[in-house]
């Protein structure tokens, strides 16, 4: 059994150039992966910057770690801009972005609704999620794409230049019911969960969903190499010392996940911690595995 990978997720909250430090400062301490969450605002905390164009920044001043989205939202994007902003990311960074890809929160307060109209049922939501997956990688595996679908259509998209990563970038799909897991089975090449449900302990609630999705991806024949959990949501205490972290780490890699995105400390928010905490994790458990 490998210790998992660790990887840090950053907030959007200044502007750069004074945003870019913690990008290099991530890299410095040996995180394997860098991620910011793709909303208008997070919650109702501004300012808020955008995530691409953020990523494409981060490219710039970043040689060796990998950077991504965690979550990418069709709340208020269409897969042809972002096919062609994951293209331009994907030369800028050298080959280092992975796109996560979620079916889009439903807090008004982030970016659920922000463009008008009636608000998706679940089953809207969870078909507009599929959807759009099917249609992201069709228009980033080219040579040239048109489709109809119920709710996004490409007519005539060029593909060219492509990812430098082939066949496309890697897709890393959070969906934790039946159809987001059939989704991430059928696309993706990884997936991620918060470990989060009410009521329920964190970790047996990972197990649960841990065979569910191998059971999706036995029905693809395709086996998910990253699994990812995503930190910071079910009060463990991953930041309380090295020591509580190590523990964490190796409880959850006995389950089967892979790599963990520890949240950079955001001081009066639960994602409060000692810095000092942070980067000796960093240092200790950066580019384990």
């Amino acid at each position: 059994m490998n210790a998992p990978k660790i990887g840090a997720v950053l907030w959007p909250m200044r502007s750069w150039p004074e945003a870019g430090e913690p990008w290099r400062r991530a890299e410095d301490l040996g995180f394997r992966h860098a991620w910011v969450y793709d909303h208008l605002a997070w919650r109702g905390a501004t300012p808020w910057y955008d995530a691409y164009t953020t990523l494409a920044a981060a490219a710039a001043v970043t040689s060796r770690i990998r950077i991504g989205t965690l979550v990418t939202s069709p709340n208020f994007r269409h897969p042809v801009p972002t096919a062609h902003a994951i293209k331009t990311i994907d030369h800028v960074s050298g080959g280092r972005l992975t796109v996560g890809i979620g079916s889009g929160g439903t807090h008004r307060t982030s970016d659920a609704g922000v463009l008008g109209g009636p608000e998706w049922s679940p089953d809207e939501r969870a078909s507009r999620f599929a959807e759009w997956v099917e249609l992201l990688d069709r228009l980033l595996t080219g040579p040239r794409t048109t489709f109809e679908g119920t709710y996004y259509s490409a007519r005539e998209v060029v593909e060219e230049p492509g990812c430098v990563q082939r066949p496309r970038v890697p897709f890393l799909i959070a969906g934790n019911g039946p159809r987001g897991m059939r989704v991430a089975a059928r696309h993706g090449t990884g997936w991620v969960t918060s470990g989060h449900a009410e009521g329920r302990e964190p970790q047996e609630v990972v197990r649960s969903r841990l065979a569910a999705l191998k059971a999706a991806c036995d029905e693809e024949g395709r086996k998910l190499d990253d699994l990812v959990l995503m930190t910071g949501f079910t009060g463990e205490p991953w930041l309380a010392s090295p020591g509580a972290f190590a523990d964490l780490a190796g409880r959850y890699a006995e389950l089967g996940i892979t790599e963990i995105a520890l949240h950079w400390p955001r001081p009066g928010t639960q994602f409060d911690a000692d810095m000092k905490v942070f980067e000796a994790v960093a240092a200790e458990h950066g580019g384990a595995g």
